[in-house]
């Protein structure tokens, strides 16, 4: 059984400012039906002040409760204050929450974000979250979480783990099989940062194998090629280039390039490929 704050209780009790504004400076959307949960933001502006905020919310009492606390933090706030309010603070407004519900403080801070790309540009918004490093793409469909929420999900909260990135995104949470993706974001966020472990040889032959089966080979199939690992030797990845085009010399050329420069930005930047 997950212990809430009192603060989370009495916000789910007695949950504020729920309902509508009628003709909305802002309205933004987090979450869906079909996942669970699902959140609307309505903001009221006076000038560059949030006025008043109210929400509408299908959820578990924690996303009750962080939506009510949320609007409460950004009314009277300006624009650009509440453009720096993260799930983090939501979360601990709310005087914590349980690590299987950190989803549901992520889900207001989505729904702001949207807002607030309405009225400054969906670029800024992501420009200053840092999520034009990797992407819109869907990674988990069971739930619809892309991989620039799960990499904001990582950058602001420290994750480390597969199983913290399900707690506060919902990713991974259902069918499972994006688990293997979810990992190789996390690691490539590490790695960027400078915190990624080092790899024993066999972690690092799994990883090997499973970037070629699952992000390589896919792209080479597109035009009738594909690839087989053979073999690692250090840093040294021998692999088998076959299908189309598998003889041309500047063909081979080009398709090693490709593989090397994928091994090296989602494994080790000291690998090397070679076609046997």
């Amino acid at each position: 059984m997950w212990e809430y704050s009192e603060k989370v209780l009495e916000h789910y009790r007695h949950p504020r400012n729920v309902g509508k504004i009628d003709n909305a400076d802002l309205i933004g959307e987090a979450g869906s039906l079909a996942c669970g949960d699902s959140l609307k933001l309505y903001i009221k502006l006076d000038g560059n002040i949030i006025k008043d905020a109210k929400f509408q919310t299908f959820g578990c009492g924690s996303a009750v409760a962080s939506s009510s606390i949320l609007t409460e933090m950004i009314i009277g706030k300006t624009l650009e204050e509440a453009k720096k309010i993260t799930n983090k603070d939501i979360a601990e407004e709310l005087g914590g929450l349980p690590q299987e519900k950190m989803h549901c403080s992520v889900m207001g801070q989505e729904a702001l974000e949207d807002a607030l790309k309405k009225y400054y540009g969906k670029e800024e918004i992501e420009k200053e979250a840092g999520l034009s490093q990797s992407g819109d793409k869907i990674v988990c469909t069971c739930f619809n979480v892309t991989e620039n929420q799960i990499w904001e999900a990582i950058k602001v909260n420290g994750l480390k783990t597969v199983e913290e990135v399900t707690n506060y995104t919902k990713a991974g949470g259902a069918c499972g099989r994006c688990k293997g993706v979810i990992k190789d974001i996390i690691e490539t966020y590490l790695r960027k940062e400078g915190q990624a472990p080092v790899m024993t040889a066999a972690q690092k032959i799994l990883k090997i194998g499973r970037v070629i089966d699952q992000q390589i080979s896919p792209q080479l199939q597109k035009d009738g090629g594909d690839i087989e690992l053979i073999d690692v030797e250090g840093n040294k990845v021998k692999v088998k280039l076959t299908g189309m085009c598998s003889g041309c010399k500047n063909a081979t050329m080009t398709l090693k390039a490709f593989v090397e420069s994928v091994l090296k930005d989602k494994v080790d930047s000291s690998l090397e490929v070679e076609q046997v």
